[in-house]
């Protein structure tokens, strides 16, 4: 028995074959059809009336789109699980550390060229934020590409060596390290917001800066890259997940970096502005006396970050014993 074909089986023919190629579509609509008509009369020798069977086939059988893409062998995914993970791997990578790059140095540059503390820190997120969206947009096209031409990329495959270590206990939690890089870049917006900011006026009712004016030709750009490197070291502290000796020596490094500079200003009475001084009527005993706590303070900084660092690393550390095992 033949069942013969009828205007929806044209029509889901017709569908399918517009989205193959050509020099296929006569051998995929043979194929398509007698298929068609099998299951159909499979349907009909049931008992089912032929249009509910055909309708009921048809059903079955699902979108045209999809049904056409299987016979193409065209992925209707943006990229398949052959390439995602390592995709979404180099993504987050990539993510991790460019847009804020960008954004430090787009903001330090705006601060430098037009000293306006607002303008460059909107500058600077402006710039991380479409650095973002260049990373993720071609990221995302060069996968998509390589999903869909038949080239072997020579991506590294996983291997048991990929495997990360067995997860032990955080010492170092999600809330702690975000309140650290909220201070972190308050005292960033402090340390720049004073030079044009504050709550000393001079004679003329000018705002007067708190620090010297003239470190901003080197010190305090300086300064503020510490800091923006102590907010990434807080990042890797908080991925690893507790203290270790290498970021034990790179928490002495930054801390030394800062520390270090603030007291040398302080000792050599360079880092307060005259005018400031002036402008609260500080005396020369009392800018003696606050100028030798700064260098003390940092000092003091130096030695509490890194000997509570080294103290928790100490202990974060497995002990490891050379006695002979206990006889059972």
């Amino acid at each position: 028995m033949t069942t013969q074909t009828t205007t929806l089986t044209d029509r889901y023919v017709h569908a399918v074959l517009r989205s193959v190629p050509e020099d296929r579509r006569d051998d995929i609509g043979r194929e398509l059809r007698a298929s068609i008509a099998d299951m159909v009369e499979a349907r009909t020798d049931a008992g089912e009336p032929e249009a509910d069977a055909e309708r009921g086939v048809l059903t079955e059988l699902g979108d045209p789109g999809l049904l056409a893409a299987q016979y193409a062998d065209r992925p209707l995914h943006l990229i398949g699980p052959r390439y995602f993970l390592t995709y979404w791997r180099l993504l987050l990578r990539l993510l991790a550390w460019i847009p804020a790059t960008v954004a430090v140095v787009v903001a330090a540059v705006s601060l430098i060229t037009e000293p306006d503390a607002a303008s460059a820190i909107g500058d600077g997120i402006a710039a991380g934020i479409e650095t973002a969206l260049h990373v993720a947009f071609w990221t995302t096209l060069v996968f998509a590409i390589l999903e869909r031409v038949d080239v072997d990329p020579g991506l590294p495959g996983w291997t048991v060596d990929s495997l990360p270590e067995a997860p032990r206990e955080r010492d170092v939690s999600l809330v702690d390290t975000m309140a650290s890089i909220v201070f972190i870049a308050f005292f960033i917006m402090v340390l720049i917001g004073q030079n044009f900011r504050s709550w000393v006026q001079g004679p003329d009712g000018d705002d007067v800066a708190v620090l010297d004016p003239d470190l901003w030709s080197g010190w305090l750009p300086s300064l503020i890259g510490v800091l923006v490197l102590n907010i990434a070291l807080e990042v890797w502290r908080y991925r690893v997940g507790r203290w270790t000796w290498p970021l034990v020596g790179a928490m002495a490094v930054v801390s030394a970096a800062f520390a270090l500079p603030v007291a040398w200003l302080a000792w050599d009475e360079s880092l307060f502005n005259p005018a400031f001084v002036d402008a609260v009527g500080m005396s020369s005993q009392v800018l003696e006396y606050v100028n030798l706590g700064i260098v003390v303070g940092a000092l003091v900084t130096i030695v509490a970050e890194v000997g509570d660092a080294a103290w928790k690393a100490h202990k974060a550390t497995p002990l490891t014993s050379g006695a002979a095992p206990i006889a059972r």
